[in-house]
């Protein structure tokens, strides 16, 4: 009986431990669906796919949860948070000091480097070129309008609502490149080839997480799917999938 009860015993130590569970819970996700391959709109069926959908999803799964991507526009996007139209935001969101004295964060999920977009016949620019008195442009209330007005002054710096506004100036030469999340950059030159290219690589990198509320007890349970993701090798499976094309 005795060894009985030890070989029980070493088993439970060995065996991990359950997850959280949210008991089937659907969960709003408000996520700017126009920033591949984060999130995006898939043309062919309409529905909401990318990077952080399949990390929501694959968090769910851990922690007994479902998730209901909502499209929402970035300008905004934490306020509608905070007044209840969704449970969290899953748009490749920068954590920040700042930030964290309003809401609430996972662990980081991703390192994402910001980069600068250009046009394909300005590709040579470095990042001197841009300090001597270049002009960028950002899409508004991001790290990435913080980044712009660090490298070329807020004076030179236009900030548009959307990130195809940015573009749009880029593409009509009103500035000459535009700040963006390094992790889509493949995804903008492949959307704009010929046209644009990221001319600029390796800027200020951000922890990205996903957020809640302030308070949100869900918050921990996220952070126990987010590591059991981690150490099963889902979350660099999903990495690969999205970077590498494995």
């Amino acid at each position: 009986m005795k060894k009985l009860q030890l070989a029980l015993a070493l088993s439970l130590m060995a065996a991990p431990l359950m997850a959280a569970d949210l008991g089937g819970v659907t969960l709003k996700v408000g996520s700017d669906t126009t920033s591949p391959p984060m999130e995006m709109i898939d043309e062919a069926t309409g529905q909401i796919v990318g990077f952080d959908v399949d990390v929501v999803n694959a968090i769910c799964a851990k922690i007994n949860c479902k998730a209901e991507f909502v499209t929402t526009g970035w300008d905004g996007i934490f306020a509608a948070l905070g007044e209840g139209q969704f449970d969290l935001v899953a748009s490749g969101v920068s954590i920040t000091d700042e930030r964290k004295q309003t809401m609430d964060f996972t662990e980081p999920y991703m390192i994402n480097a910001q980069a600068i977009l250009v046009r394909a016949e300005d590709s040579g620019l470095t990042l001197d070129d841009f300090k001597a008195g270049k002009k960028l442009s950002a899409q508004t209330n991001t790290t990435d309008a913080e980044m712009a007005k660090s490298i070329v002054g807020e004076g030179n710096v236009l900030t548009y609502d959307t990130f195809n506004a940015s573009v749009l100036a880029l593409k009509n030469k009103d500035v000459d490149g535009v700040v963006i999340n390094g992790a889509n950059g493949p995804a903008y030159e492949a959307q704009f080839a010929g046209e644009l290219v990221v001319g600029v690589t390796g800027l200020a990198a951000d922890p990205l997480g996903l957020v809640f509320r302030k308070g949100d007890a869900n918050v921990a349970a996220f952070d126990e799917g987010l590591a059991a993701i981690a150490a099963d090798g889902t979350l660099d499976a999903l990495k690969a999938k999205y970077w590498t094309g494995n």
